[in-house]
């Protein structure tokens, strides 16, 4: 998940200039583009540059192991709490377009178990969810809801990052 802070291609920064991976756009809003050569060409001209890369791989890997781990041993609800406060910090509004097709998708899981962990922030009154629409009402409770892989995943970012 990128917003903001982040970059889609990071791969370039350790060399290599393709990736299996694949994005998918789901918000609006202003990305810029640089071509590999170029951003290669600044690289080498920019100490400072290639660090500040260099650390946010760092980020997201340390990010990625605890999606793995959480994908393991968290429940459905506490994983949506954790990717909607993720999304959330993103996209810098508590309001979002997003599916429980999606949602599943992204989560690992079938959309009935989207449902039930919808309905059940939503009964908490932490989210208002329908159609496709869902706005975050309570983000501390979200966040004790969340699984302590949310906090995690902050602390690496504040501490790498800044």
């Amino acid at each position: 998940m990128v917003g903001r802070e982040g970059m889609v291609g990071v791969q370039v920064a350790l060399g290599v200039s393709s990736t299996p991976l694949r994005a998918v756009v789901k918000g609006q809003g202003v990305a810029l583009r640089i071509g590999v050569s170029a951003l290669e060409a600044q690289l080498v001209d920019s100490p400072e540059l290639r660090r500040v890369l260099n650390r946010y791989v760092y980020v997201l890997m340390t990010q990625r192991a605890t999606s793995a781990i959480c994908l393991r041993h968290h429940q459905i609800g506490h994983r949506l709490a954790r990717w909607l406060l993720m999304t959330q910090d993103r996209a810098r509004t508590d309001h979002f377009r997003v599916t429980q097709e999606f949602l599943a998708y992204m989560l690992g899981v079938r959309r009935v178990g989207i449902t039930a962990a919808a309905r059940t922030l939503q009964h908490e009154g932490l989210i208002r969810y329908g159609r496709g629409e869902l706005t975050v009402l309570h983000r501390p409770g979200l966040e004790k809801m969340a699984c302590g892989c949310y906090a995690s995943d902050r602390r690496s970012y504040v501490e790498t990052l800044g």
